[in-house]
């Protein structure tokens, strides 16, 4: 190797100590003067090899030479005539670049194991070079590429248009607007010295004719002369028996969904993260794919141990309970402003349609998105696509059209149900794959781009075969969470942990033929058949908890014979506050109840007491859990009296089956401690047990980081065991302050100062730089308080100060708190610390 080039002095993130040139002679002869970026590890155990797309060079790796996993080699090169690689007299055809890249890495003695990296159009090259090394090769990782033109496809439009006659010469060679505009595609946008520094190699048009020979290669057209070793290289690899890994991301309006879908397609064993927010520049938007590809490379070799606990046993089907009562004409669904639906109907409509269905093409393992208001054709199509051996895609209306699009599209639904409004959603967030619209006329649906109504799939069932039932640990459903503490996440449960689920929430809560469901939060209604129970949604706006009132919870249950009621924190204090206007029939009705189940954040302790008064024969419990995995423990409201103040909200002892343990805190505020049940350590809350979430959809990084403890989920709440064995929660692990004297847990502080006479509601928010946070209160007083936060008065700040427990550097008031969309009683922690920096800023 010759001595280090000169590159430009100060190209941030880049060690000048990587840059090397080596000459390599091609398979004619001829020698070429590469430069490449090394990290020179002596005696590697393996080496990751880099390939940058058009326009950029080996620079895009710099992070990954800088987190390269210990004992690892990274070279990133710099193809010939671009970066700083030598310029060419001629374009490179594909199948020459990607003999070129088996050159240089003959040269460099490679013997592996080694691990590809690519993207852009480095990616197809480095997948070529894979192909032909299948001995040396360990891995491959895949960032925004493309190996084919999906069936139909005229290629990523604004690269058809740079590739246009006419236009190629001058925004690829002639100028440098190719080049620039690359990084402009980047979000947030790039640094201008970054820019710069992707722009470096390419100063003059005669360094930028390699950009245009590039963009000139790509075969658009069966008669392009690189498109049989295009589709060589995009066939070949449905044959790679090696680890993969594919990092996207979703904003990329170079290579977008299509392309990531038939790169799955034709790699299927590949594990995946989308970077939610990143376009086409993967590694720039995100640049913790570095550490993610360490990580990846480390867990390739490493052995990690399996759970010893085995799977739970499939007790039945989710609609078992259908089967058995396939003869009863009782109530299965009731629709308060609506009919009602008996078990033998729903039975017969349920086999019918997913006849249908498989008829239609929904296929074992498709997924299907469901944009249909809670009613009798909802629960109907949910019971069919398990039926037919399909899985549900449940993405919340509350998180709002962008939300749901992100949501929906990371799923890969292949189908979609919905109503007219549904159907019109579906359009507006172009989600792919065919429609099926419920509710709607033919006539309409038509016009909505259905090609079916379940009507019509429910007629062609009656001829069809009933499909055969799928394996226990195929995949049944894919709920995402509220996206409280960030995007929306996609939960994948098989179907043996989703038996095993409602086997937990029927044995603890003792359900059975006799009771009924009312649910005020949509999923639990979808629950009751499974459970073997009829159900009622009442008539509100699921996605609005503060619609609803006393009259319509109890209008709802005696609809139903309700005698079990499942609803938000916000949706009961809405309940509590308009009880006064109940008839006697209402109340009547109410008083049948025996269970109230409230979750999804901490239900305060005189809430619970309140409820007495509207639901007097029924026991309050307040189930511990999440979207991955619900219940965890549970409570009453006796017992939470009984347990007294704490520090944190006491949320009950594990149940049957399931195991917790802390990940003790640092003083940073990360929990990376082994797990204890050492009563009074405060840390991240861990879960263990048969009904936990399979995986994280579609979220390779976070999965692996939430599953470090093999056979354990990290919930990212924070809390802590006391003597007898309960579980208390002391906030979310991203709100935890940390202080120069150490971390501290909002719920505890959150809880005394709640309890002052004239505050309704309190926030713990940590300002400042991380490790010297200082802990401000936002408080609502009970008076009202302004729009905007603003400085407490002096006797207000006093006694919080008083109560809290804690330093507080300030204290706020404000009208009301953020909350969270799908429960509207989580408090959106962050805001408020952005809120409050504001604030003290002076801003």
């Amino acid at each position: 190797m010759r001595a280090p080039t000169s590159l430009p002095a100060g190209l941030p993130g880049l060690d000048p100590a990587w840059s090397r040139h080596l000459t390599v002679a091609d398979a004619a002869g001829t020698k070429h003067d590469w430069h490449l970026l090394d990290n020179g590890v002596p005696d590697p155990v393996g080496t990751l090899l880099c390939v940058h797309g058009n326009p950029t060079w080996s620079y895009l790796w710099r992070r990954l030479l800088a987190a390269a996993p210990p004992g690892w080699r990274v070279v990133a090169v710099d193809q010939l005539g671009m970066g700083f690689s030598e310029r060419l007299a001629a374009p490179r055809p594909l199948a020459q670049r990607v003999a070129d890249l088996g050159d240089l890495t003959a040269a460099l003695g490679l013997t592996g194991p080694v691990v590809t990296v690519g993207h852009d159009w480095g990616g197809v090259i480095s997948l070529g070079w894979a192909l032909q090394h299948r001995e040396q090769l360990r891995g491959v990782v895949l960032a925004n590429t493309a190996v084919a033109m999906p069936e139909g496809d005229l290629g990523p439009a604004l690269i058809r248009l740079a590739h246009a006659p006419g236009v190629r010469a001058a925004v690829t060679v002639g100028t440098p607007v190719f080049v620039r505009a690359t990084t402009a595609l980047s979000w947030p946008p790039l640094p201008a010295d970054v820019r710069d520094a992707f722009a470096a190699p390419y100063g003059s048009p005669a360094r930028r004719r390699s950009v245009g020979d590039f963009v000139a290669d790509i075969p658009f057209s069966p008669a392009h002369p690189s498109r049989s070793a295009q589709e060589a290289i995009a066939e070949g690899i449905r044959g790679l028996d090696v680890p993969a890994l594919l990092l996207w991301g979703p904003r990329d309006p170079v290579f977008g969904e299509r392309y990531l879908a038939d790169l799955r397609e034709r790699v299927p064993h590949a594990q995946l993260h989308r970077f939610e927010g990143a376009s086409h520049l993967l590694p720039e938007d995100a640049p913790q794919y570095a550490t993610a590809i360490a990580q990846w490379v480390t867990d390739l070799d490493a052995d990690r141990p399996v759970p010893a606990e085995p799977a739970a046993p499939l007790t039945g089907s989710p609609w078992a309970a259908l089967t058995a009562r396939a003869d009863d004409d009782s109530p299965a669904v009731v629709e308060v402003s609506g009919g009602t639906v008996s078990w033998a109907q729903l039975h017969q409509r349920v086999e019918r349609l997913a006849a249908g269905l498989a008829s239609a093409g929904v296929a074992p393992g498709h997924r299907v998105g469901l944009l249909v208001e809670p009613s009798a054709d909802l629960t109907a199509a949910v019971y069919a696509i398990w039926r037919a051996g399909a899985v549900i895609v449940v993405a919340d209306k509350g998180l709002g059209l962008r939300g749901m699009r992100r949501a929906l599209r990371s799923a890969g639904v292949d189908a979609v149900i919905g109503s007219a409004q549904g159907l019109a959603a579906a359009r507006a967030m172009r989600l792919p794959g065919r429609r099926i619209a419920a509710g709607v006329p033919a006539r309409a649906a038509r016009a909505l781009g259905a090609a079916h109504t379940l009507d019509e799939l429910e007629h062609l069932g009656r001829s069809a075969p009933p499909p055969p039932e799928g394996p226990a640990d195929a995949d049944c459903a894919v709920l995402f969470t509220s996206g409280a503490t960030g995007p929306a996440k996609g939960v994948v449960y098989t179907r043996r942990q989703a038996q095993a689920q409602l086997d937990l929430v029927r044995s603890t809560y003792r359900l059975g033929a006799e009771d009924r469901l009312v649910a005020a939060f949509a999923p639990f209604a979808i629950l009751g058949p499974a459970l073997g129970i009829g159900s009622a949604v009442p008539d509100i706006d699921v996605t609005a908890p503060g619609s609803l009132t006393a009259a319509k919870l109890a209008d709802a249950a005696a609809a139903v014979g309700g005698t079990v009621v499942f609803a938000s924190p916000a949706a009961l204090r809405r309940v509590v506050a308009t009880a006064a206007g109940l008839t006697a029939d209402q109340r009547a009705a109410l008083g049948r109840v025996r269970l109230l189940m409230s979750a999804g954040a901490p239900v305060p302790l005189p809430l619970l007491r309140a409820l007495r008064e509207v639901l007097p024969a029924a026991e309050a419990h307040t189930p511990y859990g999440m979207t991955e995995a619900l219940p965890v423990t549970d409570v009453s409201a006796t017992e939470i009296e009984a347990a007294g103040a704490g520090d944190g909200v006491c949320v009950g002892r594990p149940l049957a089956g399931v195991q917790v343990r802390v990940s003790p805190l640092s003083a940073d505020g990360a929990a990376g401690g082994a797990l204890t049940a050492e009563p009074g350590t405060t840390g991240e809350v861990c879960v263990r047990g048969p009904h936990v979430k399979d995986r994280y959809d579609a979220l390779w990084i976070t999965e692996r980081a939430a599953s470090r403890d093999p056979g354990w989920h990290r919930t990212g709440d924070v809390g802590h065991l006391d003597a007898e064995g309960r579980l208390w929660i002391e906030g979310r692990l991203p709100h935890v302050v940390t202080t120069a004297t150490g971390v501290v847990t909002p719920v505890g502080v959150e809880q005394r100062v709640e309890a002052l006479d004239g505050v309704s509601a309190a926030a713990v928010a940590g300002v400042g730089p991380a490790g010297a946070q200082v802990v401000v209160l936002v408080v609502v007083p009970a008076a009202g308080g302004p729009r905007r936060p603003a400085l407490a008065d002096p006797a207000l700040a006093d006694a919080v100060r008083a109560a809290a427990g804690v330093e507080v550097a300030a204290v706020l008031v404000t009208g009301e708190l953020p909350v969270d969309v799908r429960h509207q009683s989580k408090i959106d922690r962050r805001e408020v610390a952005r809120r409050a920096a504001r604030v003290l800023a002076g801003r």
